[in-house]
Protein backbone atom coordinates (compact mmCIF):
# COMPACT_ATOMS: atom_id res chain seq x y z
CA UNK A 1 0.00 0.00 0.00
CA UNK A 2 1.43 3.24 -1.22
CA UNK A 3 0.70 5.93 1.17
CA UNK A 4 0.71 9.27 -0.87
CA UNK A 5 0.32 12.86 0.96
CA UNK A 6 -2.74 13.47 -0.98
CA UNK A 7 -5.44 12.16 -3.36
CA UNK A 8 -8.67 12.90 -4.46
CA UNK A 9 -12.20 11.40 -3.13
CA UNK A 10 -14.31 10.59 -5.47
CA UNK A 11 -17.58 8.53 -5.18
CA UNK A 12 -20.10 6.80 -7.98
CA UNK A 13 -22.22 10.27 -7.16
CA UNK A 14 -19.68 12.12 -9.30
CA UNK A 15 -19.29 9.25 -11.28
CA UNK A 16 -22.84 9.20 -12.43
CA UNK A 17 -22.59 13.32 -12.94
CA UNK A 18 -19.82 12.81 -15.34
CA UNK A 19 -21.56 9.92 -17.40
CA UNK A 20 -24.60 11.96 -17.37
CA UNK A 21 -23.03 15.14 -19.22
CA UNK A 22 -21.46 12.92 -21.47
CA UNK A 23 -24.76 12.40 -22.50
CA UNK A 24 -25.59 15.49 -22.89
CA UNK A 25 -25.36 18.31 -25.56
CA UNK A 26 -22.67 20.11 -24.56
CA UNK A 27 -19.37 18.85 -23.50
CA UNK A 28 -18.08 22.72 -23.45
CA UNK A 29 -19.36 25.96 -22.43
CA UNK A 30 -23.08 24.80 -21.74
CA UNK A 31 -25.39 24.93 -18.82
CA UNK A 32 -23.17 22.90 -15.99
CA UNK A 33 -20.78 25.69 -16.14
CA UNK A 34 -22.86 28.37 -15.03
CA UNK A 35 -23.99 25.73 -12.74
CA UNK A 36 -21.10 25.40 -11.16
CA UNK A 37 -19.78 29.15 -10.97
CA UNK A 38 -23.45 29.96 -9.07
CA UNK A 39 -23.09 27.57 -6.71
CA UNK A 40 -19.40 29.06 -6.35
CA UNK A 41 -20.77 32.30 -5.89
CA UNK A 42 -23.78 31.05 -3.29
CA UNK A 43 -20.93 28.98 -1.26
CA UNK A 44 -17.81 31.61 -0.81
CA UNK A 45 -20.07 34.36 -0.65
CA UNK A 46 -18.87 36.22 -4.19
CA UNK A 47 -21.17 38.35 -6.34
CA UNK A 48 -19.13 36.74 -9.33
CA UNK A 49 -17.12 34.13 -10.23
CA UNK A 50 -15.65 32.25 -13.33
CA UNK A 51 -14.39 29.07 -13.91
CA UNK A 52 -11.06 28.39 -15.29
CA UNK A 53 -8.87 25.94 -16.54
CA UNK A 54 -6.09 25.72 -13.49
CA UNK A 55 -5.67 27.55 -10.06
CA UNK A 56 -2.26 28.72 -12.14
CA UNK A 57 -5.05 29.97 -15.05
CA UNK A 58 -6.81 32.00 -12.20
CA UNK A 59 -3.76 33.51 -11.03
CA UNK A 60 -2.69 34.65 -14.72
CA UNK A 61 -5.77 36.21 -15.19
CA UNK A 62 -6.19 37.41 -11.35
CA UNK A 63 -3.11 39.28 -12.06
CA UNK A 64 -4.20 40.88 -15.79
CA UNK A 65 -7.71 41.58 -14.44
CA UNK A 66 -6.54 44.10 -12.46
CA UNK A 67 -4.78 46.11 -15.08
CA UNK A 68 -2.09 47.74 -13.26
CA UNK A 69 0.17 49.92 -14.28
CA UNK A 70 3.03 49.43 -16.20
CA UNK A 71 6.20 48.75 -14.21
CA UNK A 72 4.44 47.93 -11.17
CA UNK A 73 5.60 45.11 -8.33
CA UNK A 74 3.34 42.82 -6.76
CA UNK A 75 4.55 41.34 -3.48
CA UNK A 76 4.06 37.73 -2.53
CA UNK A 77 5.68 35.27 0.10
CA UNK A 78 8.45 32.80 -1.10
CA UNK A 79 6.64 30.13 0.27
CA UNK A 80 4.44 29.11 -2.48
CA UNK A 81 3.80 26.99 -5.34
CA UNK A 82 5.86 28.87 -8.02
CA UNK A 83 2.42 29.06 -9.78
CA UNK A 84 2.24 32.17 -7.87
CA UNK A 85 4.87 34.03 -8.47
CA UNK A 86 4.73 32.96 -12.03
CA UNK A 87 2.07 34.88 -12.42
CA UNK A 88 3.08 38.24 -11.83
CA UNK A 89 5.86 37.77 -14.15
CA UNK A 90 3.73 36.69 -16.74
CA UNK A 91 2.49 39.91 -16.84
CA UNK A 92 5.45 41.96 -17.19
CA UNK A 93 5.30 43.01 -13.78
CA UNK A 94 8.26 42.59 -10.82
CA UNK A 95 7.57 40.05 -8.50
CA UNK A 96 8.79 41.34 -4.51
CA UNK A 97 9.15 38.70 -1.41
CA UNK A 98 8.14 39.43 1.77
CA UNK A 99 9.25 36.50 4.55
CA UNK A 100 6.84 34.39 6.25
CA UNK A 101 5.41 34.62 9.98
CA UNK A 102 6.79 31.52 11.87
CA UNK A 103 3.92 31.18 13.60
CA UNK A 104 1.09 30.51 10.90
CA UNK A 105 3.50 30.50 7.86
CA UNK A 106 1.60 33.47 6.29
CA UNK A 107 2.96 36.65 5.18
CA UNK A 108 4.33 38.65 7.87
CA UNK A 109 2.23 41.57 8.20
CA UNK A 110 5.17 44.29 9.70
CA UNK A 111 7.64 43.14 6.90
CA UNK A 112 5.33 43.94 4.64
CA UNK A 113 4.40 47.44 5.97
CA UNK A 114 8.41 48.41 6.03
CA UNK A 115 8.25 47.05 2.32
CA UNK A 116 5.07 49.27 1.32
CA UNK A 117 6.57 52.01 2.76
CA UNK A 118 9.78 52.34 0.67
CA UNK A 119 8.30 51.31 -2.34
CA UNK A 120 5.18 53.29 -4.14
CA UNK A 121 5.77 50.86 -7.27
CA UNK A 122 4.33 48.23 -5.40
CA UNK A 123 0.48 47.73 -6.64
CA UNK A 124 -0.76 44.54 -5.28
CA UNK A 125 0.07 41.88 -2.73
CA UNK A 126 -0.50 38.04 -3.20
CA UNK A 127 -0.95 36.78 -0.12
CA UNK A 128 -1.26 32.77 0.43
CA UNK A 129 -3.36 31.08 3.04
CA UNK A 130 -1.24 28.13 3.36
CA UNK A 131 -1.78 24.73 4.29
CA UNK A 132 -5.36 26.11 5.22
CA UNK A 133 -3.66 28.24 8.01
CA UNK A 134 -5.45 31.82 6.62
CA UNK A 135 -4.01 35.25 6.53
CA UNK A 136 -3.93 38.07 8.83
CA UNK A 137 -6.92 39.53 6.48
CA UNK A 138 -7.80 42.19 8.63
CA UNK A 139 -4.38 43.77 8.68
CA UNK A 140 -4.02 43.24 5.00
CA UNK A 141 -7.13 44.65 4.16
CA UNK A 142 -5.90 47.79 6.83
CA UNK A 143 -2.51 48.02 4.20
CA UNK A 144 -4.39 47.85 1.08
CA UNK A 145 -6.26 51.06 2.15
CA UNK A 146 -3.71 52.61 3.89
CA UNK A 147 -1.01 52.36 0.79
CA UNK A 148 -3.61 51.84 -2.21
CA UNK A 149 -3.09 48.41 -3.38
CA UNK A 150 -4.70 45.56 -4.47
CA UNK A 151 -5.76 42.02 -2.83
CA UNK A 152 -5.16 38.90 -4.32
CA UNK A 153 -5.72 35.94 -1.89
CA UNK A 154 -4.02 33.03 -3.09
CA UNK A 155 -7.31 30.75 -1.81
CA UNK A 156 -6.05 27.05 -3.02
CA UNK A 157 -4.88 25.60 0.26
CA UNK A 158 -7.83 27.23 2.09
CA UNK A 159 -10.69 26.00 0.45
CA UNK A 160 -12.96 25.34 3.11
CA UNK A 161 -11.30 27.33 5.41
CA UNK A 162 -13.41 29.83 7.60
CA UNK A 163 -12.45 33.04 9.63
CA UNK A 164 -15.16 33.96 12.75
CA UNK A 165 -17.18 31.17 11.47
CA UNK A 166 -17.42 32.19 7.93
CA UNK A 167 -16.32 30.30 4.91
CA UNK A 168 -17.04 33.66 3.12
CA UNK A 169 -13.83 35.43 4.43
CA UNK A 170 -11.97 35.50 1.34
CA UNK A 171 -14.75 37.16 -0.89
CA UNK A 172 -14.84 39.89 1.96
CA UNK A 173 -11.66 41.12 1.83
CA UNK A 174 -9.70 40.65 -1.47
CA UNK A 175 -10.36 42.11 -4.71
CA UNK A 176 -9.62 38.56 -6.76
CA UNK A 177 -9.60 35.11 -4.70
CA UNK A 178 -7.99 32.59 -6.86
CA UNK A 179 -9.27 28.66 -6.27
CA UNK A 180 -7.80 25.61 -7.58
CA UNK A 181 -9.42 22.04 -8.24
CA UNK A 182 -6.60 19.99 -8.59
CA UNK A 183 -6.77 16.10 -7.62
CA UNK A 184 -5.05 17.11 -4.10
CA UNK A 185 -6.84 19.74 -2.84
CA UNK A 186 -10.29 19.68 -0.88
CA UNK A 187 -12.71 19.47 -4.23
CA UNK A 188 -11.03 18.34 -7.47
CA UNK A 189 -12.40 19.05 -11.24
CA UNK A 190 -9.21 17.06 -12.03
CA UNK A 191 -7.46 19.97 -13.38
CA UNK A 192 -9.46 23.45 -12.76
CA UNK A 193 -9.97 26.39 -10.68
CA UNK A 194 -11.80 29.56 -10.65
CA UNK A 195 -11.93 33.04 -9.61
CA UNK A 196 -14.32 34.99 -7.18
CA UNK A 197 -14.87 38.46 -7.07
CA UNK A 198 -17.55 41.25 -5.87
CA UNK A 199 -15.98 43.64 -8.89
CA UNK A 200 -17.78 43.42 -11.91
CA UNK A 201 -14.88 44.48 -14.31
CA UNK A 202 -12.40 41.95 -13.14
CA UNK A 203 -15.06 39.65 -13.45
CA UNK A 204 -16.13 40.78 -17.36
CA UNK A 205 -12.43 41.50 -18.40
CA UNK A 206 -11.39 37.73 -17.09
CA UNK A 207 -14.65 36.50 -18.87
CA UNK A 208 -13.69 38.30 -22.32
CA UNK A 209 -9.97 37.12 -21.50
CA UNK A 210 -10.60 33.29 -20.70
CA UNK A 211 -12.61 32.78 -23.80
CA UNK A 212 -9.88 33.98 -26.51
CA UNK A 213 -10.97 37.60 -26.21
CA UNK A 214 -13.88 37.24 -28.12
CA UNK A 215 -16.92 39.85 -28.13
CA UNK A 216 -19.94 38.35 -29.37
CA UNK A 217 -23.38 40.38 -29.50
CA UNK A 218 -26.34 41.47 -30.93
CA UNK A 219 -25.24 44.42 -32.46
CA UNK A 220 -22.60 42.53 -34.76
CA UNK A 221 -24.88 39.87 -35.59
CA UNK A 222 -27.27 42.16 -36.92
CA UNK A 223 -24.79 44.02 -38.81
CA UNK A 224 -22.50 41.29 -40.32
CA UNK A 225 -24.05 37.73 -39.51
CA UNK A 226 -24.65 35.56 -36.58
CA UNK A 227 -21.31 34.13 -37.10
CA UNK A 228 -19.44 37.17 -36.53
CA UNK A 229 -17.46 37.92 -33.95
CA UNK A 230 -14.65 40.48 -32.56
CA UNK A 231 -11.29 40.62 -30.95
CA UNK A 232 -10.49 43.17 -29.46
CA UNK A 233 -7.83 42.26 -26.83
CA UNK A 234 -6.08 39.22 -27.13
CA UNK A 235 -6.96 36.32 -24.91
CA UNK A 236 -6.41 32.73 -23.72
CA UNK A 237 -8.14 29.68 -23.69
CA UNK A 238 -8.22 29.06 -20.31
CA UNK A 239 -12.25 27.48 -19.69
CA UNK A 240 -13.15 24.76 -18.25
CA UNK A 241 -15.36 22.31 -19.25
CA UNK A 242 -19.24 20.86 -18.67
CA UNK A 243 -17.52 17.38 -17.24
CA UNK A 244 -15.21 19.03 -15.22
CA UNK A 245 -17.74 21.13 -13.92
CA UNK A 246 -20.49 18.59 -13.37
CA UNK A 247 -17.51 17.15 -10.79
CA UNK A 248 -17.15 20.34 -9.56
CA UNK A 249 -21.01 20.46 -8.59
CA UNK A 250 -21.22 17.34 -7.69
CA UNK A 251 -17.99 17.63 -5.22
CA UNK A 252 -18.54 20.96 -3.69
CA UNK A 253 -21.60 19.42 -2.36
CA UNK A 254 -19.17 17.12 -0.26
CA UNK A 255 -16.83 19.95 0.99
CA UNK A 256 -17.97 20.14 4.56
CA UNK A 257 -17.18 16.69 4.99
CA UNK A 258 -14.18 16.29 3.18
CA UNK A 259 -13.03 18.76 5.40
CA UNK A 260 -14.00 17.54 8.30
CA UNK A 261 -12.45 14.41 7.56
CA UNK A 262 -9.14 16.01 6.74
CA UNK A 263 -9.28 18.11 10.13
CA UNK A 264 -9.80 14.27 12.38
CA UNK A 265 -6.37 13.24 10.76
CA UNK A 266 -4.94 16.73 11.81
CA UNK A 267 -6.08 15.73 15.56
CA UNK A 268 -4.71 12.74 15.58
CA UNK A 269 -1.55 14.12 13.95
CA UNK A 270 -1.60 17.13 16.79
CA UNK A 271 -2.31 14.10 19.77
CA UNK A 272 0.76 11.98 18.79
CA UNK A 273 3.62 14.82 17.90
CA UNK A 274 2.85 17.53 20.12
CA UNK A 275 4.82 16.20 23.56
CA UNK A 276 7.90 15.33 21.19
CA UNK A 277 10.98 18.52 21.44
CA UNK A 278 12.04 17.88 18.25
CA UNK A 279 9.35 17.74 16.26
CA UNK A 280 6.40 21.28 15.76
CA UNK A 281 2.96 20.89 15.10
CA UNK A 282 0.61 23.57 12.78
CA UNK A 283 -0.08 26.44 15.20
CA UNK A 284 -3.64 27.53 14.27
CA UNK A 285 -4.53 31.12 13.67
CA UNK A 286 -6.50 32.65 15.85
CA UNK A 287 -10.42 32.58 15.13
CA UNK A 288 -9.35 30.32 12.02
CA UNK A 289 -10.88 27.25 11.37
CA UNK A 290 -8.02 25.50 9.55
CA UNK A 291 -9.32 22.90 6.12
CA UNK A 292 -5.63 21.31 6.38
CA UNK A 293 -5.24 20.76 2.97
CA UNK A 294 -1.41 20.28 3.98
CA UNK A 295 -0.21 19.21 7.30
CA UNK A 296 3.29 20.41 7.53
CA UNK A 297 4.99 18.69 10.21
CA UNK A 298 8.49 20.54 10.82
CA UNK A 299 11.24 18.38 12.16
CA UNK A 300 14.41 19.65 13.50
CA UNK A 301 16.95 17.24 11.97
CA UNK A 302 19.43 19.19 14.25
CA UNK A 303 18.20 17.51 16.83
CA UNK A 304 18.02 13.82 14.63
CA UNK A 305 20.31 10.92 13.72
CA UNK A 306 19.34 11.45 10.07
CA UNK A 307 19.15 14.19 7.79
CA UNK A 308 15.99 15.25 5.85
CA UNK A 309 16.75 13.53 2.70
CA UNK A 310 17.63 9.90 4.13
CA UNK A 311 14.44 10.52 6.62
CA UNK A 312 12.26 10.95 3.50
CA UNK A 313 14.39 8.23 1.35
CA UNK A 314 13.15 6.04 4.78
CA UNK A 315 9.45 6.87 4.89
CA UNK A 316 9.75 5.89 1.23
CA UNK A 317 10.80 2.79 1.29
CA UNK A 318 7.97 1.77 4.09
CA UNK A 319 5.55 3.32 1.38
CA UNK A 320 5.32 6.67 3.15
CA UNK A 321 5.48 9.18 0.42
CA UNK A 322 5.17 12.30 2.18
CA UNK A 323 6.19 15.73 0.45
CA UNK A 324 7.85 19.21 0.90
CA UNK A 325 5.73 22.38 0.34
CA UNK A 326 7.87 24.59 -0.67
CA UNK A 327 11.39 25.05 -2.62
CA UNK A 328 11.26 28.90 -1.08
CA UNK A 329 10.76 30.68 -4.30
CA UNK A 330 14.12 32.44 -4.09
CA UNK A 331 15.71 29.00 -4.38
CA UNK A 332 14.51 28.56 -7.86
CA UNK A 333 17.29 28.79 -11.01
CA UNK A 334 15.38 31.04 -12.93
CA UNK A 335 14.42 33.38 -10.00
CA UNK A 336 17.64 33.31 -8.79
CA UNK A 337 19.80 34.84 -11.82
CA UNK A 338 16.90 37.36 -13.46
CA UNK A 339 16.10 38.84 -9.60
CA UNK A 340 19.22 38.13 -7.59
CA UNK A 341 17.99 36.56 -4.84
CA UNK A 342 20.24 34.45 -2.50
CA UNK A 343 19.93 32.39 0.04
CA UNK A 344 19.83 34.08 3.41
CA UNK A 345 17.53 36.73 1.65
CA UNK A 346 14.28 35.16 3.18
CA UNK A 347 15.55 32.92 6.61
CA UNK A 348 12.19 32.34 7.95
CA UNK A 349 11.27 30.72 4.76
CA UNK A 350 14.45 29.10 4.20
CA UNK A 351 14.73 27.86 8.09
CA UNK A 352 10.55 26.48 7.24
CA UNK A 353 12.10 24.50 3.96
CA UNK A 354 14.56 22.78 6.00
CA UNK A 355 12.16 21.82 8.57
CA UNK A 356 9.17 20.60 6.04
CA UNK A 357 7.53 17.58 5.75
CA UNK A 358 4.30 17.56 4.51
CA UNK A 359 2.41 14.34 5.72
CA UNK A 360 -0.58 12.25 4.49
CA UNK A 361 -3.97 13.85 4.64
CA UNK A 362 -6.62 13.19 2.66
CA UNK A 363 -10.57 11.72 3.34
CA UNK A 364 -9.97 8.43 2.18
CA UNK A 365 -7.08 8.07 4.32
CA UNK A 366 -7.56 4.97 6.61
CA UNK A 367 -6.74 5.30 10.53
CA UNK A 368 -4.48 2.23 10.39
CA UNK A 369 -2.86 4.15 7.88
CA UNK A 370 -2.13 7.23 9.57
CA UNK A 371 -0.62 5.51 12.64
CA UNK A 372 1.73 3.82 10.19
CA UNK A 373 2.66 7.22 9.31
CA UNK A 374 3.38 8.07 12.82
CA UNK A 375 5.25 5.31 13.93
CA UNK A 376 7.21 5.43 10.85
CA UNK A 377 8.10 8.86 12.02
CA UNK A 378 8.81 8.39 15.60
CA UNK A 379 10.95 5.27 14.98
CA UNK A 380 12.87 7.36 12.67
CA UNK A 381 13.77 10.66 14.73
Amino acid sequence: MRIRYGRHTINETDIKSIENVLRYDSLTQGKHVKKFENALKIKFGSRYCSSLSSGTAALHLGVMALSLPKNSKIITTPLTFVATANSIILNNLKPELVDIDLTTYTIDINKLEHKLKKDNKIKAVIAVDYAGNICDWKSLNFLARKYNIKLINDNCHAIGSMYNDSIKYASQFADVVTQSYHPVKAITTAEGGSILTNNKKIYENISLLKNHGIIRNKNLSKKFGAWFYSIKKLGYNYRLSDIQCALGISQLKRLNQFILARRKIAKIYDKAFSNIDKLQIPKVREKCYHSYHLYPLLIDFKKTRINKKKFFAKLQSNGIYTQVHYLPIHYHEYYKKKFNFKKGDFPNSEDFYNKEMSLPIYPLLKKKYVFKVIDNIIKNL
